[in-house]
């Protein structure tokens, strides 16, 4: 409970720094980008601090190449 408290109160922290910067210049489509980025890395931050189990993104990536690297080492034969 109290690493999910610290890390909502880094992410407002960041935000209230960072924000006002963004819409003074009018970034709008960059404060998007931020607010992703940032809504994100709360969101795996507060679940890895629960304990979830979450996947690893270079296992997806290899489920994705796996066929066509077993076609070219087939080949390759």
């Amino acid at each position: 409970m109290w690493a999910i408290m610290g890390i909502l109160a880094g992410s407002a922290i960041i935000l209230w720094i960072e924000v006002p910067r963004l819409l003074k210049t009018k970034m709008i489509r960059e404060l998007w980008v931020f607010s992703a980025l940032l809504l994100l890395g709360t969101a795996l931050s507060a679940a890895r601090s629960m304990r979830v189990q979450l996947s690893n993104p270079l296992d997806w990536i290899a489920a994705v190449y796996k066929p066509v690297s077993d076609i070219l080492f087939s080949l390759l034969k």
